[in-house]
């Protein structure tokens, strides 16, 4: 039987947060389920694609998702001065002290990887603390988004030449508005992130209408993902990460937007990293090869509990 699902809003910074919890917080933590904390993607993509990670709940761990600020049913416009990496730490902060989270796992997706790094970075959390997180899944995700906007121009490159054309035309003119430019966007996005839609047999989550944050998204990134270009273009922790003590479980695809390389990169880099690469998966692993993700989530959360020492 699928575990309670309770919804409920943060007060954060005169506005409000969603959340959404899978299970009971409280009974997962005394029966040594650590909780599992989602972040998502984006900025702006909502916590939607979350859902489908509800049946790691099954076994009496919760699951907190979240639409970050900006978007979802957080949405907000209008407010260029959030978009930076100091409102999403804070939220983040903020939402772990409302549910008395002592101790939880992270997940983060794309940029919710990003946000979890600086989550680790601020607070160098280290193994058999009492509180914070005790181990950390970096899905898809970076070290640094200029290493990201080189790789995905490395990748770009290997379009057709008119659409190569039409990327570099848009960057150069500052004009992404073309048909040309489009089509190529959208074929790149296919072919390294996800299916433009989703057809009637596809999950719920992953059909559901959505309000994205696209002002959140151009404010803090850019026009898209190859020009790291806002708030966010010299986001980079790679040089802190051998601080971060937290195990490290690595997530990619080899279609990913998130490269080989930039993997390895973060793989290199962190003390207590493992890495799995998913043949045949995109940006979006836990939708394109669900069964194996799932898979290897539940057994990293399982291991970790164990090591932390919350098992009863």
């Amino acid at each position: 039987m699928m575990p309670a699902v309770f919804e409920g809003y943060l007060p954060y910074l005169g506005h409000r947060t969603y959340y959404r919890v899978v299970g009971d917080l409280e009974e997962s933590l005394a029966s040594g389920r650590v909780p599992l904390v989602t972040l998502h993607g984006g900025p702006g993509s909502t916590h939607n694609y979350m859902e489908l990670l509800d049946c790691v709940a099954d076994d009496g761990r919760a699951i907190v998702s979240y639409d970050q600020i900006g978007c979802g049913k957080s949405y907000l416009e209008g407010h260029p001065e959030l978009w930076d990496v100091e409102t999403w730490l804070g939220e983040l902060e903020a939402l772990v002290a409302w549910l008395n989270l002592r101790r939880f796992h992270l997940l983060g997706q794309s940029w919710g990887g990003m946000l979890a790094l600086t989550y680790l970075t601020r607070h160098v959390a280290t193994v058999g603390a009492d509180r914070g997180a005790c181990s950390v899944v970096l899905s898809s995700t970076l070290p640094s988004s200029q290493l990201w906007g080189r790789e995905q121009h490395r990748m770009a490159r290997q379009l057709p030449a008119d659409e190569w054309a039409a990327l570099r035309e848009a960057e150069g003119t500052g004009d992404f508005s073309g048909a040309a430019y489009q089509r190529a966007i959208d074929h790149y996005m296919g072919l390294h992130c996800a299916d433009l839609s989703y057809g009637p047999d596809a999950p719920e989550c992953l059909r559901r209408p959505k309000r994205s944050g696209a002002e959140s998204y151009a404010v803090a990134w850019g026009p898209n993902e190859l020009m790291p270009t806002g708030t966010l273009s010299q986001w980079d922790v790679t040089d802190r990460l051998p601080d971060i003590q937290t195990p490290a479980l690595i997530i990619s695809g080899t279609d990913d937007l998130c490269t080989p390389l930039i993997a390895k990169t973060m793989f290199d880099a962190l003390p207590n990293a493992r890495w799995e690469l998913l043949e045949g998966c995109r940006h979006m692993c836990y939708a394109d090869d669900h069964e194996r993700y799932v898979s290897l989530l539940r057994a990293w959360l399982d291991e970790r509990d164990e090591f932390d020492g919350n098992r009863s």
